[in-house]
């Protein structure tokens, strides 16, 4: 279920929390959890995430982060439309994956082709 954050104080730290679809313990595999590491890395690195504290548990992820730019719903947005298709690109090309069936229908890419990273 898609939700859309209200950032009412744009400066401000944000506790959010997501989860898989239909809950299901994607973490719980070092290559789909390094995929969100990675995601959360590149955000600090390059969007203006400031994250103060994660947790991720086998199928959510809590955080409380700061957008430096003041933009939390954008960079909020693009962490988790990259790191979702990044996943699902992930489980299609794993052959010993049990979970295809879960995944929802693809939307648009919101991978750069160029440089395989987020778009801006």
């Amino acid at each position: 279920m898609s939700r859309k954050y209200k950032f009412h104080n744009k400066e401000g730290l944000y506790f959010v929390s997501f989860a898989t679809v239909y809950w299901i313990d994607l973490m719980v595999r070092e290559q789909y959890f390094s995929i969100l590491i990675d995601s959360l890395d590149y955000c600090r690195k390059n969007k203006g995430m400031e994250i103060y504290c994660y947790c991720i548990m086998p199928s959510h992820l809590h955080l409380i982060f700061r957008a430096k730019e003041n933009n939390p719903e954008k960079v909020l947005g693009r962490f988790k439309e990259f790191t979702s298709k990044q996943l699902q690109a992930s489980i299609k090309e794993n052959v010993q994956e049990s979970r295809k069936e879960c995944l929802p229908a693809s939307g648009r890419d919101t991978l750069d082709a160029k440089e395989g990273r987020l778009k801006e």
